[in-house]
């Protein structure tokens, strides 16, 4: 997009620059989800996303700060979700809304966490420092929240981390494993009936477990 004439230099160099570094993470996340990060290569990540491989270069100074930069995003975009859950919610809603954004983003960004999924199978090499700091931090913060709804009775028994990490494979296996659900429905998150039925699906299945009615 054009900048309007009075914009000023720096300003208009800003928005350049991020520009561009977006469109080098949208290129980055396309090849590493696909070829892994040995398998993708700085010129063809520099080719898909317009620039040369110096000025790739320029704003990420190697291969790998390129992708620990996309998993940082990625790993941003899959926990925005979760940051939504609130003390003071109605916890059927809160939790029906969480998985709904859940399998929105498996539909929506498979190939971010396809990228992720891979990195955890791979034992997180470039990511455990974020999955030990910042994410063990928020998955305790919203934990603490599942505990005082228990405790009030507002939901049934449950371990607040199991719940958490059965909501993150359930939600992301749509994701992850598309062409094996293809393989054995013959439908995908992208057909909208599906795409509903699932989140009434695992909404209720959740939610019944936790003595909640969907």
């Amino acid at each position: 997009m054009q900048q309007p004439a009075n914009t000023p230099p720096a300003r208009r160099r800003r928005k350049d620059g991020q520009a561009r570094r977006e469109a080098i993470l949208d290129a980055a996340l396309a090849l590493f989800s696909g070829l892994g990060l040995h398998g993708a290569s700085v010129e063809g990540i520099a080719e898909r996303a317009g620039l040369s491989k110096t000025n790739l270069l320029y704003y990420f100074p190697s291969k790998e700060d390129l992708y620990v930069a996309v998993l940082r995003r990625v790993l941003d975009i899959w926990l925005d979700p979760l940051q939504a859950l609130d003390a003071d919610s109605a916890p059927a809603e809160a939790l029906k809304d969480y998985i709904r954004a859940k399998l929105t983003l498996s539909r929506d960004a498979p190939q971010a966490s396809r990228l992720f999924c891979l990195e955890i199978v791979q034992g997180a090499p470039l990511l455990r420092a974020e999955l030990e700091g910042p994410l063990r931090a928020l998955v305790e913060a919203k934990a603490a929240i599942l505990r005082g709804w228990r405790a009030e009775g507002r939901i049934g028994a449950h371990d607040p981390h199991h719940l958490i990490v059965s909501i993150w494979a359930i939600t992301q296996h749509y994701a992850d494993f598309a062409v094996q659900v293809n393989a054995v429905t013959g439908r995908g998150l992208d057909d909208p009936e599906f795409f509903e039925s699932v989140v009434a699906s695992t909404q209720a299945l959740i939610l019944g477990g936790l003595g909640l009615r969907p």
